[in-house]
């Protein structure tokens, strides 16, 4: 079996990655199976956490037991957010096959502060995932990266390249989806999930267009120096 540890900023097509994979029969997908967790470690107050909290474990360790227990497809792909990966046990990345998928911070951040007023750089999940990377690395690994903005100017291109990279069979039921709520989202997806549930497919958001408030300008100068440091290493459209 294939575990594909999917590991995102926020505000960065995520949910719509993982809408592509859900489109695949031989794929099954968990929807950031390790948040109520993340939760209830940092006590950090999200929009709906307490039905987030009573919705999944809040335990790691059961968390990890369910995704190594799985069964039933040849492939699963799990949807982490970075911010919540930083705090787990980081021998769960040596577990599973990992693709990082990164955004420009500007626009990142012009959209997340719509939810979150005042996120820090620990909230966005960079500097980890540039952390993580270089490890990995250095282990003489070679995780993919994915740039939201690529990926949303040629869809199929740059999914061909991800499935090659993953060892696995491209299928073009990966580029749409039905619109509308998904069984296999989590409960927070009325909070987060608006624009994808009104999307068929990758498709620039709204949001995308949003101007980055200036209480953000230096956590989007700190956070560039990670972005940059990761996007050569992105696939290519």
């Amino acid at each position: 079996m294939i575990r594909i540890n999917s590991i995102s900023g926020p505000r960065n097509i995520s949910t719509a990655l993982m809408y592509s994979f859900a489109q695949r029969e031989d794929t099954m997908v968990m929807d950031e199976p390790f948040y109520a967790f993340y939760l209830h470690e940092t006590g950090i107050i999200h929009p709906g956490a307490e039905e987030v909290l009573k919705s999944q474990p809040v335990s790691e360790n059961v968390v990890r037991q369910q995704i190594i227990d799985f069964l039933g497809k040849e492939v699963l792909f799990i949807k982490n957010m970075a911010h919540h990966m930083a705090i787990v046990d980081q021998s769960f990345v040596d577990e599973v096959t990992n693709v990082f998928l990164i955004r420009d911070p500007k626009k990142m951040l012009a959209s997340y502060a719509d939810v979150i007023h005042a996120p820090t750089l620990m909230d966005i999940g960079i500097a980890y995932q540039h952390e993580l990377f270089n490890r990995l690395l250095k282990d003489g690994r070679h995780p993919v990266v994915i740039d939201s903005g690529l990926l949303l100017e040629n869809p199929a291109t740059v999914l061909k390249q991800l499935c090659q990279r993953l060892d696995l069979p491209f299928y073009k039921e990966m580029l749409h989806w039905q619109a509308g709520p998904k069984s296999y989202d989590g409960v927070w997806a009325p909070h987060w999930y608006k624009n994808v549930h009104r999307s068929t497919g990758f498709e620039q958001q709204t949001t995308s267009n949003s101007t980055l408030p200036a209480r953000l300008s230096a956590l989007n100068d700190e956070a560039q120096y990670y972005y940059q440091a990761m996007a050569p290493f992105s696939l290519q459209p």
